[in-house]
């Protein structure tokens, strides 16, 4: 029978799903290999042909693993909480639980279509009780851990308080928030309780504190950065606006420098690890006082305490505590409108905004902590809040951005290097040269100004060496339903955990899934949510990133071990240890990525798990973008459309306007006449002006998108060609990790090619006919090729190439006319990790057990097959090439010569004329001079 793909490709799935073929054990005498996709968002839309290719890709390898005699762990889940599910249940009051199941329901079915090998035995719902139950207990140790700097990690909050207890803040180094208070073990016992926990909270490594964030009134709720695009939130295009919030956050930045210190020893790819350590931004200088009339100082951290001489101005971020404060009523409109003008702007928009210069002055000056000439102060927004204090010195002759804000107001440009030039043009930044119009370090060069500047200002209490990261707390609150609840109560207004055996802490019914009258999230509107009835539970929800932080060592964990008390036994972790191939998008790398390295090193340092770094080798697949097509439609001559659409050949001869067409009804760039027709009604009688009787439509590679008619489903690929098909096509698209457009051309080839392989094993009728004879050298050559070149393909995730050598084999098997076992048999489990469907049919063809393909050793590579003993030479006549004859690389001159001389069919050209002088490169030519 000929290859039955449909018939073939659902009998193997049925068969994967009943036994379970695919599921692993958490202990094997085999060496352990994870395999991890970023596990996907169940949206409303499905798949579409660019969502399953990093998929495809981990899969080809999973398997190839197993070949190999790897135990493979390759789960799937969903990630199942956010914003779409709930905006359709604002819209329609349907509970977001009942889209998420409908839509993972769907993406089950297009993921089991595509033969994945994925235990589903494992699967995880971010949304499900019973997995968040663990998000929520992991919150519960962060807020029960402080960072011990002696220690270099996170401890219980239960030896924080042993050491108050003890002795106070005596020589305590710890993470912490500014205004912590320092007392002695007597002191702290006198406290109050609520004292206490509110003196605690400034430790605990997840806390509430009013935060600069991103507000979006129209979602209601608080956005992340990467969230956020150009002042409008990603999803739905809403305005955002920075408003300030009590919220929850993650003390991320206690662990910075390990963060930035663990980029060294993990495989990933060098932009996303560069995309982090800038995000993490770290930076060696000074913090420095500014003081004031009031009493308090203006803190400044900077890079070049060398250039203090050189400052000016003073700038606040617009949300410094201290700009109302400063305001003077005369400048008091003035500050009050930048503030409102910079609520518009994210803050990533205030830094990528080098070129515009705005700012205002608050009519106050302070003093340099030095000179104690007074300074003047300027809010602008090109100063954050959360960088550093949220105040910078300004020194416009070494600062570009200074140096046009005080050339724009008029404010001093002050040399401080005999080494700086052009001062009337631009900054100079130089550190050369020595220092002028610099007091105490005039004559100094830059390494001895430094040290003694600090050096003086300890004296003085005006400053202090520091280092400094971009990096801030991470904000970990949404004022939407559909999250995670917090596992938190309060009482007289301070935040304490919830017993542990009250987990999970369900979400609670609501009668909408809107704020509350009164502004409150959506979880006000819960009827007698109280905590033992009476106190009142935290109403914000976990942020998106929460489920994701951790959900790889939920997989760890099998059925049977979820039925116990904790996220993951300590026996699989330790079997498992760390993801070792990681697949997912570069777009998380200041998002997911990060946070996932965070909660890693906690869990580590309270030994929970074993690997510092949760991900030991990374690759970012690149995008499949679409490939639009287009008709063009005639203009009449007042400027209205007709129904009548020309050819794109022919359109330069009319005025035509290009409208999108679906392109699955294009093939080849060809458009099927009927299916346009009835692609919208208003082109039923349409009319045609064709090239060579085609009409040929025009190409154009954009994102995918319905609007755009250039979304492709996986499914009807399926239904036309075969999974097996769609996998190695994507796969012949082109590198993993480059972006390409998505295009139906080649498809029929690779289809082709996997009938060409089928039709190996059959005869001209379609009988299956295998031969056990002993294959030639020229076969085993074939084979050997292919092993080697798909084993060192895979090893560097260089799949596309692959799908060509199997093509070139494929092609070279048939020319042989090879239908001996030895190689189909081989052959079959080299391209199982790629085709599994007809593989599979095959092997069981073949008399092997059903099934058991995925646990088969890959072949072992012979060199001997394929080093060459013969060569077919290219033998002339006087330079003329008359014939090609294999002759053995082992004879010499004189035996190469006999042989040629002895051939009949090679006399004939000499037309008895004698033999002058052979010429004979061993390997390359020979030719006859006559």
């Amino acid at each position: 029978m000929d290859y039955q793909f449909r018939d073939i490709e659902k009998r193997w799935q049925k068969f994967w799903a009943e036994n379970q073929t695919f599921k692993v054990d958490n202990s094997s005498a085999k060496p352990k290999y994870y395999v991890l996709d970023m596990f996907p968002y169940p949206s409303g839309a499905g798949l579409h042909v660019g969502h399953p290719l990093g998929y495809i890709a981990s899969d080809i390898f999973a398997r190839y693993k197993r070949l190999k005699g790897f135990n493979v762990l390759h789960p799937m889940g969903y990630d199942s909480f956010g914003l779409p599910a709930e905006q359709y249940a604002i819209q329609t009051g349907q509970h977001p639980a009942i889209t998420t199941e409908t839509n993972i329901n769907r993406y089950r079915e297009q993921l089991d279509n595509l033969g994945f090998s994925f235990d589903w035995s494992r699967e995880v719902r971010t949304s499900d009780p019973e997995y968040y139950k663990w998000t929520q207990w992991i919150f519960m140790q962060l807020f029960n851990s402080w960072y011990n700097l002696e220690s270099d990690k996170a401890e219980s909050t239960d030896e924080l308080i042993r050491r108050f207890e003890n002795s106070g803040t005596k020589d305590l180094k710890a993470v912490c928030d500014d205004d912590v208070r320092t007392f002695s073990a007597e002191e702290w016992k006198g406290l109050p309780d609520s004292e206490k926990q509110s003196e605690l909270l400034k430790y605990r490594l997840t806390y509430l504190r009013e935060s600069t964030v991103n507000w979006c009134p129209a979602l209601g709720t608080v956005l992340a950065n990467d969230e956020v695009k150009d002042g409008y939130s990603e999803r739905g295009g809403y305005p955002v606006e920075q408003k300030k919030m009590m919220q929850w956050s993650m003390r991320i930045t206690a662990y910075a420098d390990r963060l930035l210190q663990g980029l060294d020893g993990i495989d990933w790819p060098d932009p996303l690890k560069e995309m982090q350590r800038n995000w993490i931004g770290k930076s060696v200088g000074a913090l420095v006082k500014f003081p004031l009339n009031s009493g308090n100082a203006i803190e400044v951290f900077t890079t070049r305490v060398d250039t203090i001489y050189g400052t000016t101005f003073l700038v606040l971020a617009p949300e410094h505590e201290y700009v109302t404060g400063l305001t003077t009523p005369e400048q008091e409109k003035e500050i009050l409108d930048y503030i409102d003008q910079t609520k518009k702007k994210t803050e990533l928009d205030r830094m990528a905004d080098t070129k515009t210069v705005s700012g205002a002055f608050t009519g106050s000056y302070a003093k340099h902590p030095i000179t104690n000439e007074p300074i003047p102060i300027w809010i602008a927004d090109y100063v954050l809040a959360g960088y550093g204090t949220g105040a910078v010195m300004a020194v416009p002759s070494g600062d570009q951005r200074d140096w046009l804000f005080a050339t724009k107001f008029g404010l001093p440009i002050v040399a401080i290097s005999d080494g700086q030039t052009n001062l009337d043009k631009e900054a100079d930044p130089t550190k050369e040269g020595t220092y002028i119009n610099s007091g105490i370090i005039n004559g100094l060069n830059y390494k001895e100004a430094t040290t003694t500047l600090i050096a003086k200002l300890e004296e003085l209490g005006a400053g202090k060496a520091k280092v400094n990261y971009r990096l801030r707390d991470a904000i970990f609150g949404r004022q939407r339903y559909w999250g995670e609840p917090v596992p938190v109560y309060f009482k007289e207004g301070l935040p304490y955990l919830i017993d542990r055996e009250d987990l999970p802490l369900v979400l609670p019914e609501v009668d909408k899934y809107l704020p509350t009258e009164s502004g409150e999230p959506p979880l006000g509107r819960a009827e007698n949510w109280k905590y033992k009835n009476e106190l009142e539970y935290e109403l914000s929800t976990m942020p998106g990133w929460a489920g994701s932080s951790w959900y790889w060592y939920r997989y760890m964990a099998s059925q049977d071990d979820r039925k116990q008390d904790t996220f993951a036994p300590a026996e699989a972790i330790a079997y498992w240890k760390d993801v070792d191939l990681y697949i997912g998008g570069s777009e998380h790398a200041t998002g997911h990525l990060l946070y996932s390295r965070f909660w890693n090193k906690f869990l580590k340092d309270l030994g929970h798990v074993v690997e510092e770094e949760p991900f030991k080798k990374l690759i970012n697949q690149g995008m499949i973008q679409g490939r639009s097509n287009f008709v063009y439609r005639i203009i009449d001559e007042e400027g209205r459309g007709t129904n009548k659409f020309v050819s794109n050949g022919l359109k330069s001869q009319y005025t035509t306007s290009a409208l999108h067409v679906d392109v699955n009804i294009v093939m080849n760039e060809i458009l099927d006449l009927e299916k346009f027709k009835a692609f919208r009604p208003e082109f039923a009688n349409a009319e045609f002006i064709l090239e060579n009787g085609k009409y040929i439509c025009g190409v154009e590679v954009e994102k995918m998108s319905k609007s755009k008619f250039n979304v492709v489903s996986p499914d009807d690929i399926i239904e036309r060609f075969g999974a097996d098909t769609l996998r190695m096509y994507e796969m012949f698209l082109g590198p993993l990790e480059q972006s390409k457009p998505w295009n139906t051309n080649g498809i029929e080839g690779v289809f082709k090619f996997l009938r060409k392989f089928w039709k190996l094993f059959h005869d001209d009728e379609f009988n299956f006919n295998v031969s056990d004879e002993e294959p030639s050298k020229a076969e085993f050559k074939a084979l050997h090729k292919i092993i080697r070149k798909v084993e060192e393909d895979i090893e560097r995730f260089s799949f596309n190439t692959s799908v060509s050598s199997f093509m070139i084999c494929v092609n070279e098997l048939t020319d042989l006319k090879c239908n001996k076992r030895k190689i189909l048999q081989e052959l079959v489990v080299v391209l199982a990790p790629y085709a599994p469907h007809i593989t599979e049919e095959l092997w069981s063809l073949l008399g092997n057990s059903a099934g058991k393909l995925s646990v088969a050793a890959y072949p072992q590579f012979n060199p001997e097959y394929l080093v060459e003993n013969e060569f077919s030479y290219p033998v002339s006549v006087n330079g003329k090439t008359r014939m090609n004859l294999n002759i053995s690389l082992s004879l010499s001159q004189a035996e190469v010569e006999e042989l040629i001389l002895a051939n009949e069919d090679l006399k004939k050209y000499l037309d008895g004329k004698t033999t002058k002088k052979i010429i004979f490169v061993k390997g390359k030519i020979i030719n006859l001079v006559v």
